[in-house]
């Protein structure tokens, strides 16, 4: 097999959490373009879900939007039985779903820490224990898939970066570090492949005020020089899945352009 039909994920089927925006609608889009049909999920309105799957529709894939909140036990349950009614069989599942709610720690209220906990962390695990149950309920695919699922988790930097005023979401992100870990070192003698990405700075909704206001400050972070685009880690996402990437188990793939190399050390260690 040529190293190009590799990276194809053609008769796979696969969930994106959160996936009407960002990362997780960057992730859905590649996914789809390397021949995946896709379940978009989303939490509130179903607009931009529905701009989504009409875009992959649009280009010739397969893909249906979901509803589901992912810290919920229920909600999670019902997503996946809905996105398998539809597309099939999953073999590939992004748990990208994720919020911030930012405050020094003097003025975070206990609601504050719970709602991303909840979301970035809990969400994370039901996510995660759902796609192994049906992973294992469906079994290998060999003639689709080397493995026999594929779990990828965003994380973030911040797993291993301490993050001031925002100790819910590195406290989140730091716990989902171990968690993908953990359940790598449980599932991958049944052949399912789990790991992260983790990217930097990445041109989002979520933190275009400060974009706005700090952009040469957060340059002075990235030693690459750039801020990313989500379109840089739906690429990576889709290759992470794919047989390109089969023997990569239980690692967390950094995105950000040298974040994590401290810059502010450089010349001053």
């Amino acid at each position: 097999m040529a190293p190009s039909d590799m990276a194809r994920l053609d008769g796979q089927a696969a969930l994106v959490t959160g996936a009407s925006s960002g990362i997780g609608r960057a992730s859905a889009l590649a996914l789809a373009a390397a021949g995946a049909s896709v379940a978009v999920n989303y939490r509130g309105k179903s607009e931009e879900a529905d701009a989504v799957v009409a875009q992959i529709e649009a280009d010739g894939g397969r893909a249906v939007a979901v509803q589901a909140d992912v810290s919920k036990e229920d909600e999670v349950a019902a997503m996946f039985a809905e996105a398998e009614t539809v597309l099939g069989p999953l073999e590939i599942v992004i748990s990208n779903a994720g919020i911030q709610k930012d405050a020094s720690i003097g003025d975070m209220t206990l609601d504050d820490w719970n709602a991303v906990v909840s979301v970035n962390l809990t969400g994370g695990f039901l996510v995660g224990r759902e796609a192994i149950r049906r992973f294992r309920a469906k079994g290998r695919r060999p003639e689709i898939s080397r493995a026999a699922g594929k779990l990828v988790f965003d994380s973030s930097v911040h797993q291993v970066i301490p993050w001031a005023f925002h100790v819910n979401y590195a406290a989140a992100k730091g716990g989902l570090h171990m968690l993908m870990q953990s359940l790598a070192q449980e599932v991958s003698q049944e052949g399912i492949r789990v790991n992260s990405v983790a990217p930097g700075a990445i041109a989002t909704a979520i933190n275009a005020g400060e974009r706005d206001e700090h952009k040469a400050d957060m340059l002075k972070l990235i030693p690459y020089g750039r801020i990313g685009e989500p379109d840089d880690i739906g690429r990576i996402v889709a290759w992470l899945v794919s047989d390109a990437a089969d023997y990569i188990v239980g690692q967390t793939i950094f995105a950000d352009g040298g974040m994590t190399l401290y810059p502010g050390f450089r010349g001053n260690g």
